[in-house]
This record gives C-alpha cells, structure tokens and sequence, in this order.
C-alpha cells in the first residue's frame, strides 16, 4: 500500500473499478431480494451546491448499506426538465424567449441548454460516488415520461377526477400562471390597516379597516357577523363604496370575525379564500379588478393598466382626499406568495383543469399511515397539510414548456376532445385530433397550457415501474421501499405522489419515507448563489475528498439542518487519513497470515472483540431505523478510541516481539475489516481501495460494497473480558500519566508495577497482567498493597523505577 492516501488518484480509480464490475447495475432477473429507492430527480435549474449533496449523500448511504445487507437495489436517476425553472434557464442562457418560437423549437433548445447542465450534474453524482444505476437515467420532459404523464391525466378524466371548469384560482401575477395550493407559501410583511368611511344609501357611515384598497372598485357586498350585536342592525342595508360609487348589499355571515379591525368586512372578488367562499355562498356579482398579468382592469376606472402597488399609493392619495381615509396603521400580517419566485398571489377567475380529491383527504391520511416515515415526526407536516387543504388540485398551467395537456377544444361548443391513448405522446399545437367533435364541427382548437410539474413529478414510482409499458416492473418494484426528499417538499412531492398512487393503482407508493434536512451556509442559512454563500461540491473535493464531504453529510441527524463548516470536513479527512495508515500498518504485519482463527485469544483480543460486537449490533440496528448518523458516529468513536488509541497500542509489542503474534495478527485483521465495512457507506473510495489491498483475498468478494455487512455474533460477546479490557485501559492510562509527569518517555521501562483492586475485579486484573508489563515494559506487574496513586474507587497502583 502507498504510504500515502491520494484521493484524486484513488477515487476516480475506485469508481472505474466499480463501473467495470457492473456492481450498481439492475438485473430484472435476479432472484435476491429487490430494494427499490425513488430517487429524487433534481431540478435543471443552474449549478449544484454543497446543499444539494447533503440529501443526496444521505439516501447514499442507505443504498450502500442495503446492497451489503444482501438486497438488489433498483436504484435510478433522472432529471427534472420540464418544469419554470428549466425554462427560465434557457431563455437567460442562450438570450431567447419561449414564445417566439413552436413549443416543439423551444423544447429542442431547453434540451441543448440541459444536456450541458445534466453533464455537469452527473459529474458531481459521479465524483462523490452515487451508487446508483445510470443506464435507468430518464428526464421528466423525455416522449416515455411525457406518455405517461398523459395517460395518468385521460385516466383520471375517464374515472371523472380531472375536470376543467372557470373558477377562481391561484394566480402568480409575476410567472402569469395558475398554482395550486401545495406552491404557496407563508411571508411575514408589513402592510397598512386603512380605515374608510363607506357612506350608508339614504343616510348614515360606517367604517371598514382594509389592507387593499386596490380592490374597491370590485367590491360586491359588506358582511358583518350575526354575534356582532352592535353592527347586525346594518343587515338589509346598502353601502356606497368610495371613489368608485357602487351601492353594494350589507349581509350577515358566521366567517366574519367581529374582533378583527371594524367588525365590518368588505368582500371584494377577490382579495382573499373568505371572499372566494361569500361570492359561492350568496352569489354575489363577479367583478375582476386585476388581470392575469398584476396590472389594473378597465373597471378601475383612471388607474387601468398600472401595476397593483402603483394603483395601491394613488388610490390612498385620492380617498385622503376625499376625506374618507380616516386612520391608517402599519401591521405585519402573513401574505401568501408563490414559493417560486415570492410574489404575493391573487386569486382570478380563469379556465383551468384540476384533478377532484377534496372528497379523499380521509383517504389520503390513511395512506400515510401506512408509510413508515424517517423520522417519524415529520409525518405531522404531511398530516396538517391535507388537514388545510381548501382546494382541489390545480394542474393546469399557463406556461409555453412542459408536458402539454392533450386536448383540443370545439371552437363551437367548447367540447373537450380527447387525444387517443395510442398516439401518446402528443403536443396539441403540433397535432390534429383523429375525430371531430361531437355537434359535427370541425373547427377545433388546440389546448395551449402544459401540466403543472408536479403532474409529471408525482408519477416518478409509476415512470421507474414503466407503467403501463409492456416490459413494466411494477410486480417487482411497486410499491417502491424508499422515498428519500427533503422536508420542504413533503405537501409537493410527498403527498402529491400518495394522491397519484391512490388514484391509478389503490396502493401507496413506497413503504418508507425518509425525510433530510438542508445543507445550510456556515452560518445556517439557505445556499443561495444571489446571495453569494454558495459552496461548490467539487471545490471541497479538490482541496479534500469526495469521501470528506461525504463524511460531513452524515453528521446530522435525519431530517435535520446541517450548517456546512470545513472543520467537519476535515475531521472526515483525518479518519480517511487514520483509517488508511491502520491498514498499512496491519498489511506491513502479514507475512505468513494465513487467515485462520486461533484456538486461544488473549482477554485484551476478546476485549476488542466483543466491544466491536456491541458496536455492530447498535450499528445495524440504527441503519435499519434510517438513523445512518448514528452509525457513523458510534463507529468514528470505536475506530479512534477504543481500536487506534487502546487496542493497536496495547499489541503492538506483541506484534515486534512475536509474543502471541498470530492471535492478535487475527483480531488485528477481524477487526479492521469489519470498521472497514461500517465505515464503507460513508467513505466508499478508501474503503473500497483498502478492502481490494487487504480482504479480497479471504472475502472472495469482488468489492467491499457487495460484500456481506458485519454480523453480531453473541458468542463472541465477552462481558468478563470486556470488565478486563477497561480495567487494561484505566492501568495503562495512568502509568502513562505517571511517565509524562515525571518526563519519562512512555517506553521508559519500570522495575515494579502493584496494583490494588476491589475484590470483585481481581479475576479480570490476572487476565491482564502479563498485557500491563509488555505494554508499558514493567518487569513485574502484580496484586498487592497500593496507596500511591489512586486511579478510580475500585484501582489504585504503586510504580517503581
């Protein structure tokens, strides 16, 4: 072995290695057990950040350590092409936009600008070792993944669960597309409460606090509670909306909260869910205020077509005016904004496709329980989510790129006219439908939205079994083992993918779910390249090792946030270096071993042993729990605590002296091959290298990472030996401590070593006494009278020189 460990030679080899053996590859044939995983397909969307390797890793390690177990791991890749951000890319890239082309051009164009960002993507899984199988590759824009994305959306028209209906609707003014529900998220602003004066139709005001005064000219009715004694008596009354002069009707209605502002409510359509649910309720007028694209409609009279804020300041400057701005307070209050590029949403009234599924939350909370959630804690998440929902699914998007929605519309009718299954894949812009419509007309036009990405993304189970393909693999692979994700997609990817499964096949998707944490900045906040605190995987490999930044991802918990600090990756990099110079130590002793057990082991070699026993029952019991943290934790401790400091130390006379070389040689080598494997999920390249230089030759496994993982052994477990062996550490420890104090060198020989114990120790300390004079070269080490040095309550010595 190199007396060195260089990781940029190394590792690259060790991933030849493993691409030449086939090891990752899935065999549809074999007769082992399949351990299927649906693995994360990430976003084309720019370059890759230590964030990104975090999760990643971790679902890693859960591969690595499943294939030891004896399982064969369906474990594929893909990349999520299909979606806004993808698209975003391209037209900032190559300087274009969508829309100045056919959606087929512009797919060909996202296609080339992705082929390069997919190769710098497989560059980095690669470069840190991703085990899993690339000839599985798929992308979610690909004609397969389009096919089946289709034919989940005519099945579901089919069993009457996608219908397309003009509605309000979660819009994003900023991307000028419909969302759903699952996209929004939560932000903190400050805003202003203004309080107007409305007058009363004959005679009479009252007053309304509101924080969007944009939205008068489309205010249909003014609502109180019926517990609000004081302002019921408006009931039947008319009101007269400022600047804008419509009278609009005063009703009563259990959603008004009489503690809030006024007590008296303006319902404009719409400002918020409570004004989507009166206009249903009573059905009021709809009057729209704001178009598709954030700006102001004809019925805002003077302020059409400026932007909401614009109109926002010149309507307050014009009610102060007026004289009907009677106070104004600043407030922080929760806004709703589109988590993808964080503009406050509104709600309008479009044409849009959903999937029904309101009537299946009960169903779909059984379905969770069903899973086996990694930590089991952040099944609460998913559990409140389908507990809030209010919406059925949005699909539709008003967007050029993606997967197209495959129908036409009968230009005198508005009848839907499906695409045939067996044409599928098709683009509406691109083809004709087969038939014509049902009222005889041929005058057809095509759908122009696409699918909202979760459409496609939801299917990624159903797009790894094939699906309804010939060659599908569902009874092999479906319901998958594992999802591993991040926690903030778990009302996205989680649950969307239970919904699917539950509608197509009345199954679940998975059995497990294992929820990461995000790899943070050093400060622990969000990677953000804007921001300017992004952390580039391959930088950290340059300066230390694909297995070091592995190392650091398998420091936190599971579902647990990880601020990156280079100290931890260093730290990984020691124990690659620490790991690897054991090795050659151990290999620098093997003349003449010939791998057999020896009949008799010392109670310092039984000691080690049934130590590394303890830790590889805890070991294996915590990696079946997807707790990997704790494995790699428990086996960093053993390795330089009890093995590297205590146990190499204590035989290495044994190994210069050849004083019962073989049986320490043997547990010498036991144990390190066994570390090796713990350690072999976390660190793939060296204990990949140091497995093909040491233990191939007795393990007969062409690789470590399909070798058999350590198995407990209670036999081996030794609990007198193991009493012994720390009564060893706690002696040498403090004659070791004795040496320094007196600057003595620690092979200073001694003379004279008298120990004292409890009674009840004094079988352990004559398993061990011969180990006290070789290792701390003592002439004589023996039971007796010691006051001199008390080492604990149960030890005290006396040392002569």
């Amino acid at each position: 072995m190199e007396k060195k460990y260089e990781p940029k030679i190394i590792e690259p080899m060790m991933q030849k290695l493993w691409r030449d053996l086939n090891i990752f590859k899935f065999n549809p044939k074999t007769q082992l057990e399949i351990f299927s995983i649906d693995t994360p397909p990430p976003t084309v969307s720019g370059t890759l950040h230590v964030g990104h390797v975090f999760s990643y890793s971790q679902m890693e390690f859960i591969a690595r350590y499943k294939r030891m177990k004896g399982f064969h791991l369906f474990y594929p890749f893909g990349f999520d092409n299909n979606g806004l951000a993808t698209e975003i890319l391209t037209e900032k890239e190559l300087g274009i936009r969508s829309e100045d082309m056919t959606r087929k051009e512009f797919i060909e164009k996202v296609q080339e600008v992705e082929k390069k960002y997919r190769k710098n993507y497989k560059k980095v899984w690669e470069t840190l070792g991703i085990s899993c199988d690339w000839s599985l590759l798929y992308d979610t824009i690909e004609e397969r993944v389009r096919k089946i994305t289709q034919l989940s959306f005519l099945e579901l028209v089919k069993n009457k669960r996608a219908y397309r209906e003009e509605s309000p609707a979660i819009w994003c003014t900023k991307c000028a597309t419909a969302i759903a529900q699952a996209e929004l998220e939560d932000k903190e602003t400050s805003s202003v409460f203004n309080e107007l004066i409305f007058k009363l139709k004959g005679k009479g005001e009252i007053k309304i606090a509101t924080t969007r005064p944009e939205l008068l000219s489309s205010c249909v009715a003014i609502f109180v509670s019926p517990d609000d004694n004081e302002n019921k008596k408006l009931v039947g009354k008319k009101a007269i909306v400022p600047l804008f002069g419509q009278e609009v009707p005063i009703i009563e209605d259990y959603r008004v909260d009489p503690e809030k502002g006024t007590g008296i409510v303006m319902c404009c359509t719409f400002g918020d869910l409570n004004d989507i649910e009166w206009f249903k309720a009573h059905k009021l007028p709809l009057k729209i205020s704001i178009d598709k694209n954030g700006k102001m409609t004809e019925l805002a009279g003077k302020y059409q077509g400026k932007f909401v804020k614009q109109a926002r300041k010149e309507i307050i400057e014009d009610l102060k005016k007026e004289g009907v701005l009677t106070d104004q307070k600043t407030i922080t209050h929760i806004v709703n904004v589109h988590e993808r590029c964080g503009m406050p949403i509104e709600f309008l009234v479009t044409k849009q496709w959903f999937i029904k599924y309101l009537d299946l939350k009960k169903k779909f909370l059984d379905n969770g329980k069903k899973v086996e959630w990694h930590p089991e804690f952040m099944k609460v998440r998913f559990d409140n989510w389908i507990n809030g929902l209010q919406w059925d699914w949005s699909i539709s998007r008003q967007r050029y790129y993606g997967v197209p929605i495959p129908v036409w519309y009968c230009e005198e009718c508005d009848e839907p006219i499906f695409a045939d299954e067996k044409n599928l894949p098709i683009d509406p812009l691109q083809d004709k439908p087969k038939v014509k419509c049902k009222c005889g007309s041929n005058k057809i036009k095509p759908e122009e939205d696409v699918f909202d990405t979760w459409m496609t993304s939801s299917m990624t189970p159903l797009i790894n079994a094939k699906w309804k393909e010939k060659d599908n693999l569902m009874d092999k692979i479906f319901p998958m083992n594992l999802r591993p994700q991040a926690h903030d997609i778990i009302t996205f990817w989680a649950f969307n993918t239970i919904v699917k499964s539950h509608l197509h096949e009345k199954n679940i998707p998975w059995k497990n779910i294992m929820i990461s944490g995000h790899g943070l900045d050093s400060k622990g906040k969000k990677m953000s390249k804007s921001k300017g605190n992004v952390v580039f995987p391959l930088d950290v490999v340059e300066n230390y090792s694909a297995d070091a930044l592995r190392f650091w991802a398998a420091s936190a918990k599971l579902g647990d946030d990880l601020p990156y600090n280079e100290k931890d990756v260093a730290t990984g990099q020691k124990t690659i270096t620490k790991l690897w110079n054991s090795a050659r130590f151990l290999e620098m002793n093997l003349k003449d071993f010939n791998g057999k057990k020896p009949r008799k082991l010392r109670a310092v070699d039984k000691w080690i042993l049934s130590k590394l026993m303890k830790l590889i029952k805890k070991s294996t019991e915590k990696f079946d729990a997807y707790e990997y943290s704790h494995t790699k934790m428990y086996t960093e401790i053993f390795f330089w605590k009890d093995f590297c400091d205590n146990y190499l130390e204590f035989i290495k006379y044994r190994l210069y002296d050849n004083k019962d070389k073989e049986s320490a040689l043997w547990t010498y080598y036991f144990c390190l091959m066994n570390i090796t494997k713990l350690f072999a999920p976390f660190m793939p390249h060296v204990t990949e290298k140091i497995y093909q230089e040491l233990f191939r030759g007795t393990e007969k496994h062409s690789s470590i990472h399909i070798s058999e993982w350590p198995k407990y052994n209670s036999k081996i477990f030794d609990e007198q030996s193991e009493r012994a062996g720390d009564l060893l550490k706690t002696i040498v420890s403090g004659i070791r401590q004795w040496k320094q104090k007196k600057g003595l060198p620690l092979n200073a020989p001694l003379k004279k070593v008298v120990i004292k114990v409890d009674k009840e120790y004094r079988d352990e300390l004559g398993m061990i006494i011969d180990e006290i004079e070789g290792i701390m070269k003592v002439e004589l080490a023996e039971e007796g009278k010691a006051s001199a040095i008390e080492l604990t309550d149960y030890v005290t010595i006396d040392i002569l020189q």
